[in-house]
């Protein structure tokens, strides 16, 4: 009786010792694919809300470039007053490596081109920015704009493609608002 009980008891330490290092395999195979964030504040709105929890691609552009709308978390040296840690921030790709961005009297021009954002809702783009953006950056900013602090603030200005953490895919919570991000 005593052999068996031993026996059981291998059995159990081997199975959850298994169990053990096959999640913390799969655990940091998935943190090096996505990571997950929570949004700070209203800069992004209406698109995201302050508290919604969301989803990052971490590869999205491990051999491509931002495209033009996309919505991308980005490292900053900002501080987080709270965690005394370096800010990640959430803004939207206005302008691309190279492009030339204009704005003035509340409009956006993309290499001489209106930029039609049909995701914002009467909002009101402040700045008098006239720049080519440096190669190997891209220009973001919020689609609240006048409540986000993004390139056209001298304390962000463009972002250097090596600080990009990835693209927003996901809203994972609140459950009523999961789905995909655009």
């Amino acid at each position: 009786m005593e052999k068996k009980f031993i026996k059981e008891v291998i059995e159990w330490v081997k199975t959850i010792g298994i169990s053990l290092i096959v999640s913390i395999c799969i655990s940091t195979c998935i943190s090096t694919i996505i990571k997950p964030t929570v949004v700070s504040g209203q800069s992004m709105y209406p698109t995201l809300k302050d508290k919604d929890y969301l989803i990052i691609n971490k590869l999205a552009y491990s051999n491509k470039i931002p495209n033009r709308g996309d919505i991308i978390v980005f490292r900053t040296n900002l501080i987080d007053d709270q965690t005394m840690s370096k800010k990640h921030l959430v803004k939207r790709v206005i302008a691309l490596p190279g492009e030339h961005i204009v704005i003035e009297n509340d409009k956006v021009y993309i290499n001489g081109n209106i930029l039609e954002e049909n995701y914002l809702q009467d909002i009101h783009t402040y700045g008098d920015i006239d720049m080519i953006v440096p190669e190997n950056h891209v220009f973001t900013m919020g689609d609240n704009r006048e409540r986000s602090d993004d390139s056209r603030d001298s304390c962000i200005g463009t972002i250097s493609l090596d600080d990009v953490v990835g693209e927003v895919t996901l809203r994972a919570f609140p459950l009523n608002n999961i789905g995909i991000v655009k």
